[in-house]
């Protein structure tokens, strides 16, 4: 096949650069809006609009205590690769510790959460797959005793992420700030 794809746009808002239309492009993640989740930490996500259609990627800064999500599970798969610092892995109601350089696997349906660990922020690069990720199929949220403990899993066994997050802060858009990656 000999059709050229089209770089696509760059555009700048007052929290940094959003990726716009489809094509191919190069960002640096301290570029690109970043938001603010309180005690859920930070997060970015390199797609814009259009989301990328197979996989989503976001780099999550998370500090000691602060749980990534709640518990859950989902119809596709996710992985994570822990950058630097530390984290607990609780998975399938398992604990694990995490360090720079881990990578998780999560096939479909597993249940799991990553909670920032240690004595100073985590960062983790999470890439998740979007083709089961409309409709009621999508995964939900188990109540699990190891997760309550470090505040990560819902109130109650739902599918609906209100309900799972209803607890914490809506994000804040944000600019990237120097010191959270590496």
């Amino acid at each position: 096949m000999d059709v050229a794809v089209p770089e696509a746009q760059l555009e700048q808002t007052e929290h940094g650069l959003v990726p716009k239309g489809e094509g191919w492009f190069v960002v640096n993640a301290r570029d690109l809006v970043w938001y603010d989740r309180g005690p859920r930490g930070k997060v970015m996500a390199f797609d814009g609009e259009p989301e990328f259609e197979q996989f989503g990627v976001n780099i999550f800064v998370l500090d000691p205590g602060s749980p990534m999500s709640m518990y859950h599970w989902e119809a596709d798969q996710e992985d994570f690769l822990v950058i630097s610092g530390e984290a607990l892995l609780i998975a399938e109601d398992e604990e694990r510790p995490l360090k720079a350089w881990d990578f998780v696997h999560c096939p479909p349906q597993m249940d799991h959460v990553i909670v920032g660990a240690g004595s100073g922020p985590c960062v983790v690069v999470a890439i998740g797959a979007r083709e089961h990720q409309g409709g009621e199929g999508w995964g939900g949220y188990p109540v699990n005793e190891k997760a309550q403990r470090h505040d990560a899993s819902s109130p109650e066994e739902t599918n609906d992420a209100r309900v799972a997050y209803a607890r914490f802060p809506a994000r804040r858009t944000t600019r990237y700030q120097d010191g959270w990656l590496p």
